[in-house]
Parts: C-alpha cells; sequence; structure tokens
C-alpha cells in the first residue's frame, strides 16, 4: 500500500457527515485521538492554537475521539463536539467516536500505524498521540502523548511540510 493510499479512506465526522481523507489531498494533516477526561485534555487548546496559526497556510487539524483508553472518551458525539466547542474553542475538524487500535481499529489508524517512512509503526499507546501527513499523503512524523501541540518538534515539523507545500 502506498503512502497516498490514506486519500481513499471513508471518514465520517462528528456530525455524521460522511468525508474521505482524499478530501484533504494537498493539505498538511495533523490526526490525533483525543478524549474529553484524560490528563492530556488541555492540549485540545494547543492543538486548536496550532489550527488557528497555520490553517490558512493549508493544515488540518483532525481529532479522532476515542474511549479505549481507561474510558476517558464517554460522551457521544454531539457532547464531544458541545465540550471541544464551549471548554476548548476548536473548531479543527473532529471525527466520529471510534477505534484507534484493536479489532475495530477505524482503516486511518490501521495506516498510521503501519506505515514504515523513517517513523517508528506500531500500536497508538495513549490519547493525544499526533500523526503528521504531508502534502503528498505521506506520514511524515509521529508524536507522543506527552510531546505538547506548541513543542519545538512539531511546529518545526509542521512548518517543514508547510514550506514545502509552498515551494
Amino acid at each position: 500500500m502506498s503512502s497516498t493510499d490514506l486519500y481513499g479512506i471513508d471518514l465520517t465526522m462528528n456530525d455524521g457527515t460522511p468525508r474521505s481523507f482524499g478530501d484533504f489531498r494537498g493539505r498538511p494533516v495533523l490526526v490525533v485521538n483525543v478524549a474529553s477526561k484524560c490528563g492530556f485534555t488541555p492540549q485540545y487548546a494547543g492543538l486548536e492554537a496550532l489550527y488557528s496559526r497555520y490553517s490558512e497556510q493549508g493544515l488540518v487539524v483532525l481529532g479522532m475521539p476515542c474511549n479505549q483508553f481507561m474510558g476517558q472518551e464517554p460522551l457521544n458525539d454531539g457532547e464531544i463536539a458541545e465540550f471541544c466547542s464551549t471548554t476548548f474553542g476548536v473548531t479543527f475538524p473532529l471525527m466520529a467516536k471510534g477505534d484507534v487500535r484493536g479489532k475495530d481499529q477505524h482503516p486511518l489508524y490501521q495506516q498510521l500505524t503501519t506505515f514504515k517512512n523513517g517513523v517508528l509503526p506500531g500500536l497508538v499507546k495513549w490519547n493525544f498521540e499526533k500523526f503528521l501527513v504531508n502534502r503528498e499523503g505521506e506520514i511524515v512524523a509521529r508524536f507522543a502523548p506527552t510531546v505538547e501541540p506548541d513543542a519545538p518538534e512539531v511546529v518545526a515539523a509542521i512548518e517543514k511540510v508547510l514550506e514545502a507545500q509552498a515551494a
């Protein structure tokens, strides 16, 4: 499977709207599994700040709520949208709640966690793990949940893919 096959993956958004990862073709995407009751939940603010700062240059932050880590996302999709909007002012797109590992793993995460392009493959370990996909659909970076969205290595990786896009 080539990296551009990410673009053929169907998505369901938080409001039930069907989309495809291909809708983001030509744009860098930071994919993050999120949860509302996690110690890392304040990262929503940092993710929104990244989206606000770089969306005009093409960056998409795409959140996927997941309840696989100690039940830290007990809310339904509507409640998640309300929580994200009112608590953190989130405007970046959210997918419908789903699994990032296991037998019901979302196809997007099947690809994110198996693709090897100098990026360490393997299971998602916790909420707020971040995958950076460049404009060609290649997974170019992966960041642990403990790495804040505004960490220098995250910002540098995003700016690198944005510069490549502008070139």
